[in-house]
């Protein structure tokens, strides 16, 4: 555990130079402590911290006390990762794909994130928290897109993704304003004028149709100018109603299945890895730094991840005798 956390601080320190070396230390030990035991219970945190303390409380004191501190700031820390990330997916001038979607924490949260997709996940970037269940409006969703534009590479192209609950007049003027691609699914309930002389839903555009592709609509009273595609497979319930800045075909319908690549991560964050739906956390700037925590833990693990497969690639895909580089030191 202790050479875990000393692993993980080395990198902390290297991409966050200026942060205080105490506070650095300690953010080590919490992501190594979730990596270890991977549960959001400060109790079951606390029990592999490698502390001088033996005392289980002093040690649960001792966590408590750092999800309290100020100085972790969510997007400070996280910065140099993120931007990393966001590099990695513009390598080669590549489309950087954003997701944003929403998750409940039971009817105590609601955690809005922004993702970068990176293979058949996200790595998180941005988060908002909320009290309650409620859907995070347009003023939680431009603070996180905000916070990544000023992140990405220069030039980069960006696609986003969002889920039916999401576009909203000022979406669309945002995205439009940032000259960004997107793909936002719809709700079959929002008024539209097709061109064709009477405004009508989304829904009925979709009705009896298994596709169909309709430019230069516009959307609710506003008249929001947008393109929309719909797609109604067989043996689904639901039509996908996607609104798209270019002119819609297939293939730009289906773009927005890249969406799903955050359901991954809100497992991982979630029932299938940090458990983060079981805190006892009451209060939303404690949650945002556990979600903190977690963020770090799974980029530095998928940094890990991708390192390792750099360095000792499967044996089908390199030469015999001609590997040489040394082991990982994790």
């Amino acid at each position: 555990m202790r050479r875990l956390a000393e692993e993980v601080g080395r990198g902390l320190k290297a991409a966050l130079p200026r942060l205080r070396k105490t506070v650095v230390g300690k953010v080590a030990l919490a992501v190594g402590a979730m990596i270890e035991v991977r549960s959001p219970n400060t109790a079951e945190l606390a029990t592999v911290l490698p502390l001088e303390t033996q005392r289980q409380d002093m040690r649960e004191q001792w966590l408590r006390r750092l999800l309290k501190n100020p100085l972790l700031v969510s997007a400070t820390l996280l910065e140099p990762w993120a931007r990393q990330a966001l590099e990695q997916a513009h390598r080669n001038g590549q489309t950087v794909v954003l997701s944003l979607d929403q998750t409940d924490l039971g009817d105590r949260f609601a955690v809005l994130m922004l993702g970068v997709v990176v293979g058949d996940r996200t790595l998180p970037l941005a988060w908002r928290v909320a009290v309650g269940p409620a859907n995070i409006g347009f003023s939680g969703q431009q603070a996180v897109l905000d916070q990544v534009r000023g992140w990405l590479p220069d030039g980069a192209a960006v696609l986003l993704l969002a889920d039916r609950f999401y576009p909203s007049t000022a979406l669309f003027e945002w995205l439009h304003g940032q000259g960004w691609q997107y793909r936002l699914r719809l709700k079959s309930n929002l008024s539209v004028d097709p061109g064709f002389g009477q405004i009508v839903t989304t829904g009925d555009l979709a009705r009896g149709f298994t596709q169909r592709y309709l430019p230069n609509v516009r959307l609710f009273a506003h008249e929001v100018p947008t393109h929309l595609g719909i797609l109604h497979e067989a043996g689904h319930q639901d039509p996908w109603i996607i609104a798209m800045n270019c002119p819609p075909t297939q293939a730009t319908v289906r773009d927005d299945a890249s969406r799903w690549c955050i359901e991954p991560t809100f497992s991982d964050v979630k029932r299938r890895g940090f458990q983060l739906e079981a805190t006892q956390l009451q209060a939303p700037d404690r949650l945002d730094r556990l979600v903190l925590i977690m963020a770090l833990a799974m980029h530095w693990c998928v940094r890990a991840g991708q390192e390792e497969a750099r360095q000792h690639p499967p044996r089908s895909k390199k030469n015999p005798g001609t590997d040489r580089s040394p082991p990982l030191d994790l």
